[in-house]
């Protein structure tokens, strides 16, 4: 039920980003998914369809469980994601799309799902591909998480640009995000973790209005720190949701750790 939302442990706005700080992280996932449920049912009174684009990581699992309990429309949705290895075969499950397919897209019926594949020959023109439905069905709704280095998607800092004129394009993988694949459990080594992805862009992900960005973890206790505290810029690309006035970010205790006082306003 969405009345059971669990209530944040406290809140606080950085410039225009609500920040929500929950119990556990099990609640904080609850909780996302509980405003999601809401926004997608307000959409829905006045659109026939919407399009959701989703990130694909171990930080979204609990999120993304507690969606596919909902009972929602899912018929007039179409389903997006936000990234994609370049050279996986296609049934990696290592891939972005595979990996939601088995936590949401094959667990409820979409009006559509519409996958990045891995194993294009030309990224260029997968990118070509996929930015044409992009545009055919702009975001609505992101659901999103950040990176150990402050990514979004794969526009890690080296390759992040918030004026950038493609909507989907292919990037070099930075070293600490290919370990970021490891420390989660995806691989066993670096070596195995591919160098090169296909990513939405940073302005593409940002122009959806509404955007709900859930991180757990002491993995990424100083991302969220230098997200929340250092300028907005490329240096950090998550940065960017503070100049969204509608994006909303879903912490646990853990990632919300190295906050200091004068940025939550709370005692820990």
């Amino acid at each position: 039920m969405i009345s059971d939302r669990p209530k944040a442990t406290y809140d606080f706005r950085k410039d225009k980003l609500l920040v929500k700080i929950y119990e556990n992280r099990r609640r904080m996932g609850r909780a996302a998914a509980g405003d999601i449920v809401l926004c997608i049912d307000m959409l829905l009174r006045t659109k026939e369809e919407i399009n959701i684009i989703f990130a694909a990581a171990p930080s979204q699992n609990d999120v993304l469980a507690s969606l596919a309990r909902r009972e929602l429309e899912w018929g007039r949705i179409n389903a997006f994601h936000m990234d994609e290895y370049i050279g996986l075969s296609p049934d990696a499950p290592q891939g972005f799309g595979n990996f939601l397919t088995e936590h949401l897209f094959g667990l409820v019926g979409f009006k559509s799902v519409n996958l990045i594949d891995p194993s294009a020959k030309d990224p260029y023109a997968e990118a070509e591909r996929y930015s044409k439905l992009l545009a055919e069905h702009p975001a609505d709704i992101v659901v999103m998480g950040i990176g150990e280095n402050g990514h979004i998607a794969f526009n890690d800092p080296p390759v992040a640009d918030f004026y950038d004129t493609a909507t989907v394009k292919p990037v070099p993988l930075d070293p600490v995000c290919r370990m970021q694949q490891v420390n989660d459990g995806c691989f066993s080594d670096i070596s195995e973790v591919p160098t090169h992805a296909l990513t939405l862009t940073v302005p593409a992900l940002v122009s959806a209005p509404y955007l709900f960005c859930v991180v757990p973890a002491k993995t990424k206790a100083a991302a969220v720190l230098d997200t929340l505290t250092s300028d907005i810029g490329e240096h950090c690309p998550a940065t960017i949701l503070r100049t969204r006035r509608l994006a909303k970010m879903y912490l646990d205790p853990d990632s919300a750790s190295l906050l200091p006082e004068s940025i939550t306003g709370k005692h820990k």
